[in-house]
C-alpha cells in the first residue's frame, strides 16, 4: 500500500491502461467501509496466493436514464481493458481516488446523510473520461445515491480459472436521469468503451438471456437484487428516499464461474449476508 497522495491533476486521456494500474490510488477499506489506507489499482485487483481476493476498495456504479423513454444507457467495456474486457455493464463503473480535486474521499458524515459528494465527483470525472459526457451536463446534485454492496469476483472468463485479476469492492450505486438523451453528449473513449446502447427493461432482459453476450458480475448482482424495482419506479426512486439504504452493506459471493483466481478463493460470505 502507498500513503495518501497529494492533490494531483488527473488526465485520463494522457494515460494508458497500464498507467491507470500503476498510478491510480484507490481507497482501501475495512469490511465496514472505513477508509484505512490506499493502494495502486494494480495491487488492489491482483488475485494472488497472498491476496486471493485482491484488496477491498471503494467503487461506484452509475446508472444513467432517459426520462422521456425510460431507457438505461449501457456500455460494453473495451476489449483492451485488463479486467473484465468485452462485458456489457451499467453506464459507468470505476473508483474514487485519493488526492483528487475536488476530493473523492467520503467519511461517515457524508454517508449518513447520503450526500457522498466524493463518490459523485469521481463519477463525474469518469463519465467524462469514458463516455465524453461533460461535467456541465452532470450536476453533482443530480446523482441519487441508493445503497452499497460488497462483492468480489475473479475474472476467470477472460484469464481462466487461475486468473491473476479480479474485483473486490464496496460499490456505491448511483442513479442519474436526463430529460432526453438528445440533450446528452456521449462519445465513448476507444480505450474504455467498445459500444454503448440505450435499452428498455424488456430489451435488457432479452440481452441478459442471450448466451452470446457477457455481463459484468457486479451488474448482474445489482440487476438481480434491485434494478427492476428501482427502474419501474424511476420517478419515486429519484425524488424520494423510498429505495435509499445508507446503513446496510449487502454482501455477495460471485457465481461459481467467478470463484478461483491464483489464490483459489472460495465463498467469503455466509448465505450472502448483509453487514
Amino acid at each position: 500500500m502507498t500513503s495518501n497522495g497529494a492533490p494531483t491533476t488527473w488526465d485520463g486521456n494522457s494515460m494508458s491502461q497500464a498507467d491507470f494500474m500503476e498510478k491510480d490510488t484507490v481507497l482501501v477499506l475495512d469490511r465496514k467501509d472505513k477508509v484505512i489506507g490506499s493502494a495502486s489499482k494494480r495491487a488492489s485487483h491482483e488475485f494472488t496466493a497472498e491476496t486471493p481476493r485482491g484488496i477491498l476498495h471503494r467503487a461506484f456504479s452509475v446508472f444513467l436514464f432517459d426520462e422521456s423513454t425510460g431507457e438505461l444507457l449501457l456500455q460494453q467495456r473495451a476489449s483492451t481493458k485488463i479486467t473484465f474486457p468485452n462485458v456489457w455493464t451499467n453506464t459507468c463503473c470505476s473508483h474514487p481516488l485519493h488526492g483528487m480535486v475536488p476530493a473523492e474521499v467520503d467519511g461517515p458524515d457524508d454517508l449518513a446523510d447520503g450526500s457522498v459528494k466524493g463518490v459523485k465527483h469521481a463519477a463525474i470525472r469518469k463519465l467524462f473520461h469514458e463516455l465524453g459526457i461533460p461535467a456541465n451536463e452532470l450536476p453533482v446534485d443530480g446523482f441519487k445515491f441508493l445503497t452499497r454492496l460488497h462483492y468480489w469476483a475473479a475474472d476467470t472468463i477472460t484469464h481462466g480459472k487461475k486468473s491473476p485479476w479480479g474485483e473486490h469492492e464496496i460499490d456505491y450505486v448511483l442513479f442519474f436521469t436526463v430529460k432526453s438523451k438528445d440533450e446528452l453528449t456521449v462519445k465513448g473513449h476507444p480505450d474504455e468503451v467498445d459500444a454503448v446502447k440505450w435499452v428498455t427493461q424488456d430489451e435488457l432482459k432479452t440481452m441478459m438471456a442471450s448466451p452470446d453476450l457477457l455481463f459484468s458480475p457486479w451488474f448482474r448482482i445489482i440487476t438481480n437484487r434491485w434494478l427492476n424495482t428501482w427502474w419501474s419506479e424511476l420517478n419515486v426512486t429519484m425524488t424520494t428516499d423510498k429505495h435509499c439504504d445508507y446503513t446496510t452493506i449487502s454482501a455477495f459471493d460471485p457465481p461459481s464461474e467467478h470463484m478461483g483466481g491464483e489464490g483459489d478463493a472460495g465463498p467469503m460470505f455466509a448465505d450472502n449476508d448483509s453487514t
